[in-house]
């Protein structure tokens, strides 16, 4: 098959400038149809353009910088086909693998050389593209070539015959976020068939499949081209697929998205009865991913400011909660709480101390003024004042259980009460490993026991309040060797966030 020239606006384009010429010399056509061929070849010409500098600003291109005549206007479809060439649907694709998370997408064909290392940038650090096409696409002659750089190296190069390596990726038991199927080549129905028929999708995958207008060719009658009829074919097997749903966008040549069916298809050919209940619906009818989210749940992370809590407070904003951030030192608490407003996560950030029930109290407040409740408490904040036992001061005693047992029960206790009201919580206590064992040879002893309190608070909690809605947990996270030699003899501030 061959690769169609211009995109379904600019064959639109091409017919309306054809027929402006013709009635610009028909002294008999009026002036008015005249006009109204204008204004129909302007928004023809105008539309690929347009999308494509708003996918990508950089361009300067515009369609009020051309002229309208005749000549301007040929001119304009020209540009049009060379600056809306794949653009377009390179970052549509690098859309799609943001945000449905690739991390293996899979290249049947022979796609814009320049859109893949463009994709291979949204792709993770360990993010794969497999690249497999009759000839080599990518404008490169070696896999070496690619591996010169780190984005180079996720992106990997198969020429050859098609149905050779997609068997082979069959055979290794390969499975891909994103499928890309360029329809404008030959044996492309085999190809998506092969991909269904043998699960190199994986679950919530996506199949983009580029070219599938044609022009426009495909949906009119009397179209007698091979190239259009292939196309024509593979569009009608993807719509009576009823393992898929798609939808066709009408951007440049056609940009199909399909998706594996919500609601699977019954198996007729089963050989076992299909048991279509809570385990394979998923609870509620909701996958365990989705029940997993936090979505309009309100969280908040004591000795956010740095360190493990600020760990949660950028885990638990992700998942879909709204999150304030607490720390003693307010420009801490603010600094993750901006981190947090740049992934578009709702935060607060509040000061306090937590060993002063006042401050307790008015933290708890502010998150109920601003969001209405508490769903998710982690309790935090910590101290490790470090020092021999025989010389620890009454005063550093005091301090440590202050915060790391002291506060952790007053925060417990005001979010608590909030929780056991509504009926249902989550409350999350940092005690450490060094409640369980002894971390020699650091020297911190009213650190260990105070951990170790905080596991007896929270069993004792957790027994009291489970009837009731709430589940309490701690976690008890241990130091490397390495960490703790650097933590050694260090002094924290009251509130910040521990170093077990």
């Amino acid at each position: 098959m061959h690769n169609p020239s211009g995109t379904l606006a600019g064959h639109i384009a091409e017919n309306l400038l054809k027929a402006k010429e013709i009635a610009l010399n028909d002294s008999r056509v009026p002036e008015q149809l005249g006009n109204y061929l204008q204004k129909a070849l302007d928004v023809a010409l105008g539309l690929d353009p347009y999308l494509d500098a708003m996918a990508a600003s950089k361009r300067k291109t515009s369609p009020e910088q051309i002229p309208g005549d005749a000549e301007g206007a040929e001119s304009r479809v020209r540009l049009q086909e060379t600056s809306a060439s794949g653009s377009l649907n390179g970052q549509i694709l690098r859309m799609f693998v943001h945000m449905i998370r690739a991390r293996k997408i899979l290249l049947i064909g022979n796609p814009k050389g320049y859109t893949i290392p463009a994709i291979a940038k949204e792709l993770p650090g360990d993010g794969k593209i497999f690249v497999c096409a009759e000839v080599p696409c990518l404008g490169v002659n070696s896999q070496e070539e690619l591996d010169c750089s780190s984005d180079g190296k996720k992106i990997t190069m198969q020429a050859g015959p098609v149905a050779d390596t997609l068997k082979a990726l069959h055979a290794e038991d390969e499975h891909f976020d994103m499928v890309f199927i360029d329809a404008d080549q030959r044996n492309a129905v085999q190809y998506y068939s092969f991909v269904m028929d043998n699960h190199l999708l994986s679950m919530d995958a996506v199949i983009c499949v580029e070219n599938t207008l044609m022009k426009g060719q495909v949906y009119l009658e009397n179209v007698s081209d091979e190239n259009v009829l292939a196309v024509r074919k593979l569009n009608s097997v993807i719509n009576s697929d009823p393992r898929v749903e798609q939808v066709v966008l009408p951007v440049q040549s056609g940009l199909s998205l399909i998706r594996r069916s919500p609601v699977p298809p019954d198996v007729a050919e089963s050989k076992t009865q299909v048991l279509k209940d809570e385990v394979f619906w998923g609870c509620h009818q909701r996958r365990i991913l989705e029940r997993l989210r936090l979505d309009g749940r309100v969280a908040y992370v004591t000795g956010g400011g740095q360190g493990i809590g600020r760990a949660f407070a950028h885990a638990l904003g992700e998942a879909g909660a709204k999150v304030a951030v607490v720390d003693l030192v307010l420009a801490k608490a603010e600094a993750v709480a901006c981190e947090l407003s740049l992934k578009g996560i709702k935060s607060l950030a509040l000061a306090a101390d937590v060993s002063k029930p006042e401050d307790v109290q008015r933290m708890v407040d502010a998150i109920v003024a601003r969001w209405g409740t508490v769903h998710i408490a982690c309790n935090n904040a910590g101290i490790n004042l470090n020092s021999a036992s025989e010389d620890t001061s009454l005063e550093e005693w005091d301090k440590t259980f202050n915060v790391n047992l002291r506060g952790l029960f007053l925060c417990c206790q005001a979010a608590g009460r909030i929780m056991l009201n509504q009926g249902y919580g989550k409350i999350i206590n940092t005690a450490s490993m060094a409640s369980l064992i002894v971390p020699h040879p650091q020297k911190q002893l009213a650190y260990n026991a105070s951990k170790a309190g905080v596991v007896k608070l929270t069993q004792t909690l957790g027994t009291e309040w489970i009837d009731r809605g709430v589940k309490v947990n701690c976690i008890s996270p241990a130091a490397s060797c390495q960490a703790q030699e650097h933590w050694r003899g260090t002094q924290q501030s009251v509130g910040c966030p521990e170093m077990p």
